[in-house]
């Protein structure tokens, strides 16, 4: 187990003396609750395992700034980083081999974040946060082929942008051929999921911690789940799940860094992309062309979900000297890779892919430790941005 760092009840207090309210993009309220537990009296500390939207102060900011500039300072020789690169799926098939599906445990949060997930018309029996005024802000957020017409008109503009998520003029066809823009075909080859109104990625999906709360709800919808990862083990792991069903889902293995490497299913095709601590584990010098290569499967109108670290998280500042890659980019023991997000670095990468904004936010909780009386400040970044429809000629 990691050694956790010890925060006094005084400097709890202090922590606590503001509330941080909850910002939906760059102002106004979510339709994600983010949490609703706060806590305004210190004595109230140990009751909970976790407190939500808490706010630093100046000289917490400032101590969190100068641990990671300590930590960071001694960096990992150029000629050994490679390897946390080139290796990395070694790395991470070895961890799940270890650990198998015990590590983690399943997202039953992700509904009540991300509503994003279901068909519209489940929305509201999947969760409980779109109710009333909620609404508008949930229909705003998720529509994309939620209805079988939009669907329809959706799957016959398929094209396939090659490598170059700017390619506007000229497109290409499912079967690499290339077509003036506005005439691609449906592509007459099949594909997993080819029938489905609703359809969602989940990348880096690991051995099913978010596929499976999200199987076990999409059934009799006429949605369908794809979920990859580039270690064949985790892959593994999900097809022995007893819940995993091929009727809803289809797992298979992909490195999502590769270039050109293809997935089951054609571009623009996609209702939803899920990445939930994914893209931290990427090299950052690798992360635009990743989200840039899968927002071109992403339908007009559809929306890319992803949950991270933020900036200056506890397990950020508990790493030791000699573990650093490059600057806020980390190598644990057993050599997965970590990068820890700020909300500007967030924008930049989807927006850089032609997205825009519905949500970026940096949440920030108390995380307790009841047993050992201790609490870590917790940083996570929570953002979804969408694909916009092309503007309608005139």
């Amino acid at each position: 187990m990691h050694t956790f760092r010890s925060l006094s009840l005084a400097s709890v207090a202090k922590v606590m003396g503001k509330i941080c309210v909850r910002l939906n993009g760059t102002g106004g309220r979510p339709s994600a609750p983010l949490g609703a537990r706060i806590l305004t009296n210190p004595d109230d500390i140990y009751k909970h395992n976790m407190w939500d939207h808490v706010q630093w102060t100046e000289e917490e900011k400032e101590n969190a700034r100068k641990k990671a500039e300590e930590n960071s300072c001694v960096q990992i020789p150029l000629q050994e980083q490679d390897k946390y690169d080139t290796e990395a799926c070694k790395y991470w098939d070895k961890f799940y081999e270890m650990h198998q599906d015990k590590f983690f445990k399943d997202r039953k949060w992700l509904f009540s974040e991300f509503p994003e997930l279901l068909p519209l018309r489940t929305q509201s029996i999947g969760t409980h946060g779109c109710q009333g005024g909620q609404q508008a802000s949930c229909l705003q957020c998720c529509g994309s082929g939620r209805d079988t017409e939009t669907s329809h008109h959706q799957h016959k503009g398929l094209t396939h942008q090659i490598r170059n998520a700017d390619i506007t003029e000229r497109q290409y066809s499912y079967y690499g051929e290339e077509v003036e823009h506005g005439e691609a075909t449906i592509p007459t080859t099949s594909f997993p999921g080819q029938h489905a109104t609703f359809r969602i990625l989940e990348v880096g999906c690991g051995v099913g911690n978010s596929v499976f709360p999200i199987v076990n709800s999409i059934k009799e919808t006429g949605a369908f789940l794809y979920c990859c990862d580039f270690s064949p083990r985790a892959i593994e792991l999900v097809k022995d799940h007893p819940d995993y069903d091929h009727a809803v889902c289809h797992a298979f293995v992909h490195d999502i860094c590769e270039d050109m490497a293809s997935f089951p299913f054609p571009p623009q095709s996609l209702d939803v992309i899920l990445a939930v601590f994914v893209l931290s584990s990427i090299h950052p010098e690798r992360m635009q062309g990743v989200v840039n290569r899968l927002s071109t499967y992403l339908k007009h109108g559809g929306i890319f979900l992803f949950r991270d670290y933020g900036r200056h998280d506890f397990s950020q500042l508990r790493f030791k000297k000699g573990r650093c890659l490059s600057e806020n980019f980390y190598t644990r023991g057993d050599g997965t890779c970590v990068y820890f997000f700020t909300k500007d670095e967030v924008h930049s990468l989807f927006s850089n892919a032609g997205l825009e904004e519905i949500q970026n936010l940096e949440d920030r909780r108390l995380q307790v430790n009841r047993g050992r009386k201790v609490v870590m400040h917790r940083v996570w970044m929570q953002s979804k941005y969408k694909k916009l429809h092309p503007p309608t000629p005139s």
